[in-house]
């Protein structure tokens, strides 16, 4: 169910008209129906050539926030770990493709309000504060270079959402060299018009000009869902802000689907949780999912994102109870907060080595037949 795209990318079809009904009940059923067979259709394709996930920071997050309405315990705060994602995979012109997922400028993103003011908060012991509640243990700069792959080698960038960040100095602005001189920024439209110009509680989570100047030809703007490669996709998840979108990745342990959406796995499985509350209001109010709500933008909307989510990853060989759904900020425990646990949590993940170097990328002549009419086709054997 996919058709040409003119940025060389193939657009998906399952979701077409399914946020259309009038009735919410209807739209989740649409939904699901195209979430199983967006799901099929991505287990099919071969895994990705290389997936690998690094810790960049731990950060305190509002619990209220984090798990909406439905923690038992007052704790104010649970931490999550953010994670950049470096993914290669074949593209449809057969050549091999670098991704970074979420690679985060944490000291750029630290101008946001809402770390700022958190920081503030601490007063004279701000410094050593912050370095225990919000430990850093990469930079995205230390994370690539683990993998060999050089800087100039990344082909795309990606972020979920661009609450937080600053990519001003991963692409460049006013006539400066970004890190990634060759890299472009897939982002869904609807994110990159509302990132500037939002209303006053929905800017206190963006970086204030994370985006500014930033030369319009390195910004790929997508308003589809859409296949990057056999088995890599981006899927439209709005409602943790409106133009939020969802990475989807064929990976040895199945579909993995990454988002911030949700908080990690109890989020997505409320009813198998063990975090106090959770299972319980899954049980009162019959939720499949508890929503990462620090500025809803339509709540409606990110609960049928949510569990489009968890349909699309299906569940997790390393524990069926929940889905395979590796959120790019993840709950975990930490001894500052000892209140709460994860039930259970990815970590850091990795499969299959890195490509590097232009002749690891390029397609080997005998395998790749293009014709004018449709992109170039791969044989399985070496995908």
């Amino acid at each position: 169910m996919s058709d040409a795209a003119p940025n060389g990318f193939r657009r998906l079809a399952q979701f077409d008209g399914a946020r259309d009904h009038a009735v919410p009940q209807d739209r989740l059923a649409a939904i699901r129906k195209g979430a199983h067979a967006l799901h099929e259709e991505l287990h099919d394709a071969d895994p990705v050539v290389y997936y690998r996930s690094f810790d960049l920071v731990r950060v305190p997050y509002p619990t209220k926030y984090g798990f909406l309405n439905a923690c038992g315990r007052p704790t104010p705060y649970i931490h999550i770990m953010n994670r950049v994602f470096v993914v290669q995979f074949r593209g449809f012109d057969g050549r091999i493709k670098t991704l970074l997922m979420s690679p985060t400028d944490v000291e750029g993103s630290k101008a946001t309000p809402f770390f700022r003011d958190l920081t503030d908060s601490m007063g004279a012991f701000k410094g050593v504060g912050a370095r225990m509640i919000a430990p850093q243990y990469a930079t995205v700069e230390e994370a690539l270079a683990r993998t060999g792959i050089p800087p100039e080698q990344v082909d795309y960038l990606s972020y979920d959402h661009l609450h937080t960040q600053d990519v001003r100095r991963w692409l460049g602005t006013g006539g400066r060299r970004g890190y990634f001189p060759n890299a472009k920024l897939l982002v869904m439209q609807r994110e990159w018009e509302i990132t500037g110009g939002h209303l006053p509680w929905f800017s206190y989570w963006y970086c204030p000009g994370g985006i500014e100047g930033v030369d319009p030809s390195r910004v790929e703007l997508i308003d589809d869902d859409v296949l990057l490669g056999p088995g890599v996709a981006l899927v439209r998840t709005p409602g943790h802000t409106e133009g939020n979108h969802s990475f989807c990745v064929r990976t040895p342990e199945g579909v993995m689907v990454t988002s911030e959406n949700g908080v990690g796995p109890d989020a997505y499985a409320p009813e198998k949780s063990r975090v106090p509350g959770l299972r319980g209001f899954a049980k009162r109010t019959g939720a499949e999912v508890i929503l990462n709500g620090n500025s809803i933008e339509g709540g409606i909307d990110q609960y049928l994102s949510m569990v489009a989510e968890k349909e699309i990853a299906g569940p997790s060989s390393r524990n069926p109870e929940f889905p395979n759904v590796v959120t790019s900020s993840e709950f975990t425990s930490y001894w500052m907060f000892a209140g709460l646990r994860p039930t259970f949590r990815f970590g850091a993940l990795s499969f299959g080595e890195p490509r590097i170097g232009r002749a690891a990328t390029e397609p080997p002549a005998a395998e790749t037949t293009e014709t004018p009419d449709r992109p170039a086709t791969v044989a399985s054997a070496d995908r």
